[in-house]
């Protein structure tokens, strides 16, 4: 009784259940609920245009399904993975490779400290006095390897 009912709705069902998703969306953390939802609209849009019964629209809902959740999920992989690779996002080390800093105090025995916003760090390099411009050349750990500017 219940699918004919959602059968006599037509590809409005499943443009109304997809309309749910997306705005579910917005409740539910993560990205997973609009590529399910984005199924249902093109679902509804192959059910108005060729009148198919709901056996064969769920089925094509669960292909659909599966093929918007892998290409949502490489679409989102992208965009994730490239702006950590090219910034250095919670690697501050990293972000600090190339820029060029004042000495707060005479390095000695190949090590000394540099002031970098409020943190100071442990650098190691060439002996240089305090003052004594330098660059950023690599990370090891939490020490900064240095050379002259």
């Amino acid at each position: 009784m219940l699918l004919d009912w959602f059968s006599s709705l037509g590809g409005w069902a499943w443009v109304v259940l997809g309309l749910v998703l997306i705005g579910g969306e917005l409740l539910a953390p993560g990205v997973f609920l609009i590529w399910l939802g984005l199924a249902a609209l093109l679902t509804g849009t192959v059910v108005g245009l060729l009148g198919i019964g709901w056996q064969s629209a769920a089925l094509a809902f669960a292909v659909l399904s599966v093929v918007s959740v892998l290409a949502g999920r490489r679409l989102t992989q992208r965009k994730d993975e490239e702006p950590d690779a090219a910034t250095g996002l919670n690697d501050r080390g990293r972000q600090l490779i190339g820029k060029v800093f004042r000495l707060e105090a005479t390095m000695t025995g190949g090590e000394g400290r540099i002031r970098v916003g409020d943190s100071s760090w442990r650098v190691t390099g060439p002996e240089l006095l305090a003052g004594s411009e330098i660059k950023v050349v690599r990370v090891e750990g939490a020490t900064l390897v240095v050379e002259k500017a």
